[in-house]
């Protein structure tokens, strides 16, 4: 569980990482006026500059279930092998997430990707149920 975490850590450091560099390349271009960015108000952002800014924020929802199912599998003693696995497929769903949010964006893709990874935490919950009882 422990490296599926960090895993989703490095995700969002990545995520974040692009985010910072998508926003200042907007600057640097004249496509957005620094000063936006004190109070994140005050014109339309470009498409890719808002994209990888709602990824970065993404990555502090439904992960959040991930990392409270995660340290409760370690704290409890509950791991298990369907556990490490749901772990693993939940981290690489989110980082196709990210890849799809980020570059071509398709809707589709994304929302499929996205609600696959939300049942995936499900499961990780429900596998922590059914071994601590």
């Amino acid at each position: 569980m422990l490296f599926a975490m960090f895993a989703m850590v490095v995700l969002t450091l990545l995520v974040g990482l692009v985010t910072l560099s998508s926003r200042m390349k907007s600057v640097k271009a004249g496509e957005v006026k620094a000063r936006y960015y004190k109070l994140m108000q005050g014109q339309e952002l470009p498409e890719y500059v808002a994209k990888t800014g709602r990824n970065f924020n993404n990555q502090f929802e439904v992960p959040v279930l991930f990392y409270a199912a995660a340290i409760l599998h370690i704290v409890m003693q509950a791991e298990s092998g369907l556990g490490l696995i749901l772990a693993w497929v939940f981290v690489v769903l989110r980082y196709v997430h990210a890849f799809i949010h980020i570059t071509y964006n398709h809707i589709l893709h994304r929302m499929l990707v996205f609600f696959a990874s939300f049942f995936v935490v499900v499961a990780m919950w429900g596998n922590l149920l059914m071994v601590a009882m």
